[in-house]
């Protein structure tokens, strides 16, 4: 591989799209057909792909478009469940970090310190709770054999350590915190262009802007979303991963949603932040809002967890009530509350819970969501479509896995076990060889061992190493990266999900020109 080359045969672009979806409706059988790209669908490619199984992966959109794009970016290790006594689900989080963080994608996944202020609105009883929670979250660490020098231990801090990781926090009746870590991913659709792209290299035709219009156990209708034409894809089995829009594919499935809501902040609004906060939800003993740095001159402020009734759209919207209750749970800790006016940007994603029952409450009551288990269930219609749901983007993995196992069990695939818990993604590579990379750590962040090629592209062309916008990290040659290597087929797969820009509306609108002139100059590498 060139200093400008990405791996062989992973790269995704209009032109090889084009071919293979040709390929995929042309009658031939596949073995797999995946529907629906987000982190779980991306991973079944991979997984089947992986197993020497014959794919073809379609999305109505573009990877990662729905909820894998809308994420905390945090790969959780399973603190929360194992006060709802999830036990399992809380093993298998923290199994699965470890997977990332070790083996899989240490270039996308890393330790984020988070400090807990103990203010005086955290009571000590509280603080002794929360300090247990860290302590059985760093048994689940090491039940997971996940290495200390990964994930370092939780520790309690003075007041002028919480102060210095926070600083600001309200430096009145402050006495001290707690801090803790968990994994946080730089960019949960970056993942799922790492998945897609590892899939592609295994020879899955990963194709975006198919729509699905019905599925059946051997095969689907669809749609080109860009010429309008339908045809068929034929396989000897399907998997439906489409998340929240699952029960449109298959009958039988009940879908619960819950939004989950974040903020944009400009990072000089709160000042430097070496650490993420956890900021108690006054009331809850065990739900915190996050403040979580970026690293591109931007902060999150999340999340909510509120049931969603109704049509489910595209895209959430963001309830001006969700904006409200975060702004007042971060101000019950600052020194100046943060203002509606300096929210530059929201976002929401709608987790896919399975729905069980339709009152699992007492008396009748519905549970709220947050009480909802976080299990995935691999299920078979009928007609033998395989649907996963549940879940979360930390165990996209595991989820994978199982439903190709099922898929292979019902539809008779003759296949081994799955090999991706210690298949490296696109990028990755061991922790000393991605800091020797001669390039920006934020670029071996986001890219792993291609940074070396995304920067040579820079080098070599003075106007591509400019800024997409000023205060902006991202230059033009990711932009050009992405087109030619990465399927971006429009400005809004450019800006909104292989960077973020888009997330503050001000900045993408300024954005525009310069992704429109990097789809014009690749456009002879896409046709």
């Amino acid at each position: 591989m060139s200093h400008t080359e990405a791996a062989p045969g992973s790269s995704l672009s209009a032109h090889r799209r084009g071919r293979e979806l040709a390929e995929a409706t042309d009658g031939r059988v596949a073995d797999v057909l995946v529907v629906g790209l987000g982190a779980t669908g991306a991973g079944a490619a991979l997984d089947a792909a992986a197993r020497g199984l014959d794919v073809v992966a379609v999305d109505a959109h573009d990877l990662a478009f729905g909820t894998s794009r809308w994420s905390s970016k945090l790969i959780h290790g399973g603190l929360r469940y194992l006060a709802s006594a999830q036990f399992d689900v809380a093993h298998e989080s923290a199994v699965e970090r470890g997977v990332l963080m070790t083996r899989t994608a240490p270039h996308l996944v890393a330790a984020q310190p988070f400090v807990l202020p103990l203010t005086p609105l955290v009571s000590r009883a509280q603080a002794s709770l929360a300090w247990a929670g860290f302590r059985a979250g760093d048994m689940l660490r090491l039940a997971a054999r996940t290495p200390r020098q990964v994930l370092p231990a939780p520790r309690r801090l003075s007041a002028t350590e919480a102060r210095h990781l926070a600083p600001s926090v309200r430096a009145s009746g402050l006495r001290g915190g707690l801090l803790s870590w968990d994994g946080k991913v730089t960019d949960d659709a970056r993942l799922v262009t790492a998945l897609a792209r590892t899939a592609a290299a295994r020879g899955a035709r990963v194709l975006t802007r198919v729509r699905a219009l019905e599925l059946t156990g051997s095969g689907a209708r669809i749609r080109d979303e860009v010429t309008g034409e339908e045809a068929e894809i034929r396989a000897r089995a399907v998997i439906n991963a489409t998340g929240v829009w699952a029960g449109e594919l298959a009958d039988g499935i009940r879908i619960r949603p819950s939004r989950g809501t974040h903020l944009v902040l400009r990072s000089e609004r709160l000042g430097a932040l070496p650490a993420g906060v956890h900021v108690p939800i006054p009331g809850e003993t065990n739900r915190f809002v996050l403040v979580l740095p970026q690293g591109d001159g931007r902060v999150y402020v999340g999340l909510t967890d509120e049931p969603v009734d109704g049509g489910i759209p595209d895209v959430p919207e963001v309830p001006e009530t969700d904006i409200g209750f975060l702004l007042d749970v971060l101000g019950s800790v600052l020194d100046t509350p943060v203002s509606r006016d300096e929210v530059v940007g929201a976002f929401a994603g709608l987790r896919p819970l399975l729905d069980t029952s339709a009152h699992d409450g007492r008396d009748g009551e519905p549970t709220r969501t947050s009480d909802v288990s976080r299990r995935h269930a691999v299920l078979t219609s009928p007609d033998g479509v395989i649907t996963v749901v549940g879940g979360k983007l930390t165990t996209y993995r595991r989820m994978a896995q199982d439903a190709v196992d099922a898929a292979a069990g019902v539809r008779g695939l003759r296949t081994g076990p799955s090999p991706t818990a210690a298949l490296p993604l696109i990028g990755a590579a061991a922790p000393g060889r991605l800091r020797a990379l001669p390039v920006p750590g934020r670029l071996v962040r986001r890219y792993g061992t291609e940074a070396v090629a995304v920067h040579t592209l820079a080098a070599e062309d003075p106007a591509l190493a400019e800024p997409v916008l000023p205060g902006h990290p991202v230059t033009r040659a990711e932009l050009l990266w992405a087109v030619r290597h990465e399927g971006a087929l429009d400005e809004s797969d450019l800006l909104d999900r292989r960077t973020r820009i888009g997330l503050v509306p001000e900045d993408r609108a300024e954005a525009l020109p310069v992704a429109r002139e990097m789809l014009n100059r690749a456009a002879p590498t896409r046709c």
